[in-house]
């Protein structure tokens, strides 16, 4: 499918790993012009840098000038903004509710909503004077199904949840239209690096990491495709959301998850 990104210039936030680095390679492999935000680069972010039109922006996106100043470079380098995927997020294995102080919960919504408020702010005077301008924001099952180990998490997605529906009646008849996507578990550093959810799985378990991802995550949690989802399957929909065949689908939340949410 054609999706007509050719040229279209894209931020994305949260961009050297995981899904944001999908979503950078996806739409770098469109032909579109990306500006990544992340606070450093990586080996992967840079090989890409190497092939495709995309501009490395080291910015601290939980604090309000690091998502000025990225929107600030993005227009600087290229003169408008046609797409913005806020991305950037994170969580911490908790114990439950009790564990997350005050100083945790401003540290979570600060990286996972208020990030995407900020960047949308700085960027939708700009999305608005494009022509058929889009942002995707990528929220997350947990702002359906909440699991006490990541409370502040799962809060923080639901409130990007909100606010998307929120800004897509405010800015869908002016021209810009507001979609989230909210996988379940994807394959990234958020459950594989050392420390994260899959170890945390396992030890729970008895098993290892990668039977914990590959066998217990999808059995546990009732994922009706056998499987977690992988991140460049969360890149398509981001691009089919974001580009002209989906002119007319703002203010939905799409779930890419296997089938674990049952209600819905």
């Amino acid at each position: 499918m054609e999706l007509h990104l050719k040229d279209k210039v894209a931020v994305v936030t949260g961009a050297s790993k995981g899904i944001g680095l999908a979503i950078v390679e996806a739409l770098g492999r469109e032909g579109a012009r990306v500006v990544a935000g992340s606070r450093s680069s990586t080996p992967e972010l840079d090989a890409l840098r190497d092939t495709y039109d995309i501009t490395i922006v080291p910015v601290d996106l939980s604090t309000a000038e690091g998502a000025e100043t990225l929107v600030r470079q993005a227009v600087e380098r290229h003169e408008r903004i046609d797409i913005l995927v806020n991305n950037v997020g994170g969580a911490d294995a908790r114990a439950g509710f009790l564990e997350v102080d005050d100083a945790e919960w401003h540290r979570i919504f600060d990286l996972t909503f208020f990030s995407a408020v900020r960047a949308s702010r700085a960027a939708l005077p700009h999305l608005l004077a494009a022509e058929g301008a889009s942002i995707v924001n990528i929220s997350s099952i947990n702002a359906r199904l909440p699991f006490p180990m990541v409370v502040d998490y799962s809060a923080a997605k639901a409130a990007l949840t909100s606010v998307t529906k929120t800004l897509s009646e405010e800015f869908a008849p002016r021209g810009v239209r507001v979609n989230a996507v909210s996988p379940g578990p994807v394959r990234t550093p958020f459950w594989t690096a050392p420390g994260a959810f899959a170890d945390a799985t396992a030890s729970a378990a008895g098993t290892t990491a990668q039977e914990a991802l590959d066998v217990v995550v999808p059995q546990s949690m009732g994922i009706s495709t056998g499987r977690i989802t992988e991140p460049h399957e969360v890149a398509d929909l981001v691009l089919f959301l974001a580009s002209p065949v989906a002119a007319n689908i703002t203010g939905t939340e799409v779930l890419i998850d296997g089938g674990q949410n049952k209600t819905i």
